[in-house]
């Protein structure tokens, strides 16, 4: 929904949907694979997520899981590594607050889809990853485009990261990583 962010992630080669746009997320991933599903679909959004379509802008914290299951194929996997809370105070509704959302459970059990929850499982493909980047493969830290701050600018990079910035900011304290 951040156009800074869709350029982004084309600029590497990602297909992407627009869910400013009026056609539905399965009408917008038929344009890019021929039919309205996925074999599997990844959460990296979690309990921040907000609506979707022109001028959605609150808060929606089960949107993602939600549109996950709909445009899963039968059998397929979601996995979430986007973040949800047992707790958040700043929550939406008194449900929020406690970690209890409004996901559609039924839906994921009728297409039997399978649910990958919690941290990314980072040391089961950590080697082939180093191999890939070392081996110019891949460029991490331009897909993600990284920028390297001070400590200084750390509350600024912070505020601009909460805005939706299309950016991953590295922390430079001393200087130390050459520009």
């Amino acid at each position: 929904m951040i156009p800074e962010r869709l350029a982004q992630a084309k600029s590497f080669g990602c297909e992407t949907v627009d869910l400013r746009k009026d056609a539905t997320l399965g009408e917008q991933i038929a344009e890019i694979v021929g039919i309205p599903e996925v074999d599997c679909t990844v959460d990296c959004v979690g309990f921040e997520a907000k609506g979707h379509g022109q001028g959605s802008d609150t808060e929606q914290p089960a949107t993602v899981l939600n549109a996950a299951m709909e445009v899963t194929r039968a059998g397929g996997g979601i996995g979430i590594p986007g973040l949800y809370v047992t707790g958040d105070p700043g929550g939406v509704d008194e449900n929020a607050k406690v970690g209890n959302l409004s996901i559609r459970i039924g839906l994921g059990w009728a297409k039997s889809h399978h649910f990958h929850t919690g941290q990314c499982p980072v040391m089961t493909y950590n080697r082939d990853l180093m191999q890939a980047i070392l081996y110019g493969k891949i460029n991490i830290a331009d897909a993600v485009n990284v920028q390297v701050i001070s400590l200084d600018d750390g509350p600024s990079g912070y505020m601009d990261f909460d805005q939706g910035a299309a950016k991953k900011y590295v922390i430079d304290p001393h200087g130390m990583i050459p520009a």
